[in-house]
């Protein structure tokens, strides 16, 4: 075992064996080197209960990225497993890791998002990928767009077959990766049919527009964009967060709205889409004059076609504006019923958020992947 250490915050490599440029990308925000013990209700991670639902959305525009280039292309292939956070079913795992080429995979860990970075503790975070039997693991982390712009920093991803992003703050993710050289190569990663993963702020990078915080009020801006037309959210029944999804797509009612509960997995295969794990999947339709929003369930088990989704919030808002129903070009030959059919309507209210559900996760153990 071989475990070389480039430099602070650059990676460690572990093992046996030993897209295109983005236009848009952030200023790195204010917070950017303070401690994240300070803002850990300002990302993805737990807040009071007392306080209140937003009303406002703020949206942060984005600069120009230092490729230059006016928009990010989706991935040509590849695979994406996103969490939905909490305590995550060993099965997971081990989907993502088959999906990497199981013995063969050669996987990176970038571990940039959580508080516990760097300390010690950061290993309770990757207990269970040092277990596993793959050609080689490799821990990836900088808060530096510099470093992150560096080709030795961003050389471990160059013959990786998945990318696994671990839980906390979404928005050191892409503060730090939006635009640079370490995301044209996790974007390489896709392009020869690996897997990106993530769980938590792994899973809020997913989709174009992220969902960067939602106090003192929800603000949006842009994500990687690996899995286009549509917006992601992360803990969703079990933090309620059925109301600031629906806020966002008010915003942006062309998308699909995805809110992935805790211990869950939606698992996109090319168009395909799929959910594993112990809770459910929620696709989300915002309020649309004479059409109330809706939040219909994914159980696992389920698969569905993201086109016919896709096609769906395209005719839904369409409708809304002209009057008459228009065929969305990406997927005109889809049958209009085609996503309907697989999941079950339920008219929700706006006005409040449901009610959690029971969890039902075990506590924290070094045998699951933690958030």
């Amino acid at each position: 075992m071989e475990a070389v250490q480039v430099s602070r915050g650059a990676f460690v490599s572990l093992g046996r064996a030993g897209y295109s440029k983005l236009a848009c990308c952030l200023a790195i925000c204010s917070f950017a080197g303070i401690s994240g013990v300070a803002r850990l209700g300002r990302g993805d991670e737990p807040a009071p209960a007392s306080q209140e639902s937003p009303t406002t959305l703020t949206v942060q525009k984005p600069v120009v990225a230092d490729s230059g280039e006016a928009a990010a292309k989706p991935p040509k292939a590849g695979k994406l497993v996103i969490c939905g956070g909490g305590i995550l079913p060993d099965e997971l795992g081990r989907r993502f890791i088959e999906m990497a080429g199981g013995l063969h995979a050669r996987l990176v860990i970038i571990t940039t998002a959580s508080v516990l970075v760097d300390t010690d503790r950061i290993e309770t975070k990757l207990t269970f990928w040092r277990r596993q039997q793959v050609e080689n693991l490799r821990i990836l982390h900088t808060r530096s767009r510099e470093m992150a712009n560096d080709a030795e920093f961003s050389k471990p991803l160059k013959d990786a077959t998945g990318v696994w992003f671990i839980g906390g703050n979404q928005n050191w993710l892409t503060d730090t990766y939006l635009g640079t050289a370490t995301e044209r190569e996790i974007r390489g990663v896709l392009e020869r049919d690996g897997v990106v993963g993530g769980t938590s702020a792994g899973a809020a990078i997913m989709s174009p527009i992220m969902i960067r915080r939602d106090r003192p009020e929800l603000e949006e801006g842009p994500g990687f964009g690996f899995l286009p037309g549509t917006i992601v959210d992360q803990h969703f029944i079990k933090r309620n967060r059925q109301a600031r999804l629906l806020r966002m797509l008010d915003s942006h009612p062309d998308l699909v709205g995805l809110g992935i509960d805790e211990g869950t997995a939606l698992v996109v295969e090319g168009a395909n889409l799929s959910v594993l794990g112990e809770s459910q999947v929620m696709v989300c339709s915002p309020n649309v004059p004479d059409q109330p929003p809706q939040v219909r369930p994914l159980k696992a088990g389920i698969h569905v076609d993201l086109a016919s989704l896709r096609t769906e919030a395209f005719q839904r808002h369409a409708s809304a504006e002209k009057g008459n129903e228009v065929s969305s070009p990406e997927a005109k030959d889809e049958p209009k019923d085609s996503a309907a059919s697989a999941v079950d309507v339920a008219t929700v209210s706006v006005n409040a958020d449901d009610a959690a559900l029971p969890s039902t996760s075990d506590g924290p153990s070094d045998e699951k992947i933690g958030q």
